[in-house]
């Protein structure tokens, strides 16, 4: 990444949320990347290869912001990393937070698309953790969209009336 992209990056993570449009939106995603990569203890570039190619599809082919998405996913893995008071169970509590303030995030969990960081994990215990974290995405997903259909249409139709 270019020097000056990383300046822009430290800068808006001190104001992500007055310069980054859709700020919310592009952290849940982060969370979710995170909550999977920082259940392996081997995380290495190529995790965070897969999270830019995967950001390179979703925002398609905006270079800036799969860059921030891959950034702000190295942040938060570090933070669990580290042991700076975030943890896995404490990502899992604000994922399921933050679905239960705004339901339409639960369309962004995209299991399959999350699949290839499963693929390149070595250790078979690591592997079923993570295939377990999957699944609990993917029941947390549903019954979102099922428990919360008609408040995930009405915000769509208010943010389709926004812009």
């Amino acid at each position: 990444m270019k020097l000056s992209f990383r300046l822009k990056h430290h800068f808006f993570s001190a104001f992500r949320e007055f310069f980054v449009h859709h700020h919310g939106s592009l952290e849940f995603r982060a969370k979710i990347f995170a909550l999977l990569i920082s259940s392996n203890e081997d995380v290495d570039e190529e995790n965070y290869a897969i999270v830019e190619k995967i950001a390179l599809d979703i925002y398609r082919g905006d270079q800036d912001r799969a860059d921030l998405l891959t950034l702000t996913t190295r942040e938060l893995v570090k933070k669990v990393h580290d042991i700076s008071g975030l943890d896995i169970d404490t990502l899992v509590s604000h994922i399921q937070k933050e679905l239960k303030i705004i339901p339409r995030y639960a369309k962004k969990i995209d299991i399959e698309s999350l699949r290839p960081l499963i693929e390149i994990t070595r250790d078979i215990d690591t592997k079923a953790y993570q295939q377990n974290i999957l699944e609990f995405l993917q029941s947390l997903k549903d019954d979102t969209l099922w428990s919360k259909k008609s408040q995930i249409e009405k915000d769509e139709k208010d943010l389709i009336a926004k812009y």
